[in-house]
């Protein structure tokens, strides 16, 4: 059994892929910034057979070594990491603050940097990162007006994907991204309010609780467009 640390547990894909992994058996740590919604995955998840040991925590403010000092108190090893969270604002390209900017590249990749880099020294050998990215953020893949924001910080993670697996290359830990495509969750519908998405989360976590388990046997520094529709 693996011991998975996923961030942005509470919601959506990330509560879907937190209640597979501890229906399988598997240790779970995740965080978010709602203790109310993690409470209710905890009451969702108690009877297991898997643990799953929830913790608030906000990627804008938090204290990453705080954070990785509770996981190894926790997990004492972590085996799998997802980096789930994400934040979208809907706005047009002009209209975007530098506060709502910053905002959507703070929480969707450069929390990448710190989180890795203090859970680093708990990563096992063989070790499997995944990043959850977007279609918007995918070289080539048609965009949409509004999403600017999120759009180049899923892109800028892809390529961050891709270097953080060139680093630990010597370490035998790898990494890759999946660019998911439309998932019917309150994100999406923040995105484009109405849209019916022909994915649901429980149907996503199942593809992305099997590639994080198994991927790092095929894939290294990818980053693989999951997708049915566009959006």
């Amino acid at each position: 059994m693996e011991n998975i640390v996923i961030s942005g547990g509470s919601s959506g894909i990330g509560k879907a892929l937190a209640k597979r992994f501890v229906l399988q058996g598997h240790t779970v740590f995740t965080f978010a910034r709602s203790g109310e919604k993690l409470r209710k995955l905890q009451n969702e998840t108690h009877r297991g057979p898997g643990r799953l040991f929830p913790f608030v925590f906000d990627l804008e403010t938090g204290d990453f070594f705080q954070l990785a000092k509770e996981i190894a108190l926790t997990l004492g090893q972590v085996t799998r990491m997802v980096n789930n969270a994400g934040v979208l604002v809907n706005k047009p390209f002009l209209e975007t603050t530098p506060a709502e900017l910053e905002k959507v590249f703070r929480v969707n990749v450069l929390s990448v940097f710190p989180l890795v880099q203090k859970l680093f020294p708990l990563l096992a050998k063989g070790s499997h990162i995944v990043n959850i990215t977007s279609m918007g953020g995918f070289q080539g893949s048609e965009k949409f007006a509004g999403l600017s924001a999120y759009s180049a910080a899923k892109g800028a993670l892809a390529v961050l994907t891709e270097s953080m697996a060139a680093e630990f290359s010597g370490q035998n830990i790898r990494v890759n991204a999946l660019a998911l495509g439309a998932v019917q969750t309150d994100m999406l519908a923040a995105a484009f309010p109405g849209y019916e998405a022909p994915v649901s989360p429980d149907d996503m976590a199942a593809f992305i609780a099997d590639f994080t388990l198994n991927g790092h046997r095929f894939f290294n520094g990818k980053v693989l467009p999951v997708s049915l529709s566009s959006p």
